[in-house]
């Protein structure tokens, strides 16, 4: 196990890797060319420049850790310590110009995330945690103090193969709409997770998650203060597809919701 001191030296090196990374996106926006990998999913050369950005320059640190990551290296490593990276979240926002997007690095030890770092480059927004607080531009962020869903900004997403899915969250969505003061989609489940830990929404949910999505957001809500399951309201597990996050005095609500369908 990694000590405190090791913890935020890597966290301090990480913090610059994805200050990096973003800056590159920025650079890329709007004059980028993508392909399709599935119906509605998209890839782009910047998808593909930042992982392979990081893994250049995680492996010359710490040649010792795995890799799991969205476009090359997603089956999970067989390494104690390993990265969880979503270099580009939010790939079809950023093809499009929408200006929601992030770059997500977690360092996790099987299913613990030891620490986390999340960058929207777009509003110069650095989130991150060694798991002892959550911070966003070195300031300590919290939870909102919402209590009831009725009066509750809550966010969710929908997997690309929305249409061939049965569990595509149409009637979560729509349950949401009518139990809550309002519903977001925004694109970005690490933007969303990072905006439940620092009060901007009081609860996300989302079904159909890989393990590279949630990790360093999912850190954050705790670290701020809030609770991340799974639908059920059982432990949080990135390798399961699915995760509800929550300011926590929501979190019995919004779980009840989720189980009438």
């Amino acid at each position: 196990m990694l000590s405190k001191r090791e913890r935020r030296g890597i966290l301090r090196e990480i913090k610059e890797l994805a200050l990096r990374a973003g800056a590159y996106m920025l650079s890329r926006l709007g004059r980028t060319r993508s392909r399709k990998k599935g119906k509605k999913d998209l890839v782009t050369e910047v998808d593909l420049y930042v992982e392979e950005f990081y893994k250049n320059e995680l492996s010359r640190r710490w040649k010792e850790f795995g890799f799991l990551a969205e476009e090359r290296n997603a089956e999970v490593p067989d390494a104690e310590l390993f990265w969880a990276i979503d270099p580009l979240d939010g790939t079809n926002n950023f093809a499009h110009g929408y200006p929601v997007f992030c770059t997500s690095i977690a360092l996790m030890q099987g299913k613990e995330v030891l620490l986390g770092v999340v960058y929207d480059p777009t509003r110069e927004e650095l989130f991150y945690s060694d798991g002892e607080g959550a911070f966003l531009n070195r300031k300590r962020i919290r939870v909102s103090e919402i209590s009831r869903l009725e009066d509750a900004l809550v966010c969710t997403g929908f997997a690309y193969r929305f249409s061939s899915d049965s569990d595509n969250n149409v009637g979560h969505f729509i349950a949401f709409l009518h139990r809550a003061q309002g519903v977001r989609r925004d694109g970005s489940a690490a933007l969303d997770l990072c905006y439940v830990a620092c009060g901007r929404f009081d609860g996300f949910w989302e079904p159909n998650l890989k393990p590279w999505d949630t990790p360093a957001g999912a850190l954050m809500v705790k670290c701020a203060g809030g609770r991340v399951s799974n639908f059920s309201g059982g432990e949080f597990d990135p390798f399961r597809p699915e995760v509800v996050a929550s300011n926590g005095r929501l979190h019995r609500q919004m779980i009840k919701v989720l189980k009438e369908r």
